[in-house]
């Protein structure tokens, strides 16, 4: 009989990025929302589909957002389960959202003082997180399972 190693609880400071993941995950399901929400109304569908550059940016941000959405649910559940695969995925995670926040100062029709807050936010998260996940004692002892 084998014996099973149990990892230490997700606690501390543990919490604050899973919170942080938690909230992205939750806008992102909003921003879907939102770029499916034209599908939903007569007249926005009528426009969008008889605008093919329109349809194509439209398109591409919606998938953008699912993509997003679909990998933060993913990291969340693997998260949870304490995988070793966590780190490095928390990591690009991160990266994504700072990437994401960067197109969206360059090249949304977003107020910039609302692009600039988003992008300050992932700037700080990635920051703070990303060497915590890659040097902290607990990160190593926690995310073991396979």
């Amino acid at each position: 009989m084998t014996e099973s190693v149990n990892p230490p609880r997700i606690a501390g400071w543990l919490l604050l990025p899973l919170a942080w993941l938690i909230m992205t995950m939750l806008t992102s399901a909003l921003v879907v929302a939102m770029y499916l929400s034209p599908l939903f109304n007569t007249e926005l569908r009528t426009t969008l589909f008889t605008h093919g550059e329109l349809l194509m940016q439209w398109a591409i941000s919606l998938l953008t957002a699912a993509v997003v959405w679909v990998y933060s649910i993913w990291v969340c559940w693997i998260f949870c389960k304490r995988s070793r695969r966590l780190p490095r995925h928390y990591i690009l995670w991160l990266l994504m959202t700072v990437l994401l926040a960067l197109k969206t100062f360059a090249f949304s029709p977003v107020a910039d003082s609302k692009a600039i807050q988003t992008l300050l936010l992932s700037l700080l998260a990635a920051a703070v997180f990303v060497p915590y996940f890659k040097r902290s004692q607990r990160v190593k002892e926690t995310f073991i399972q396979p």
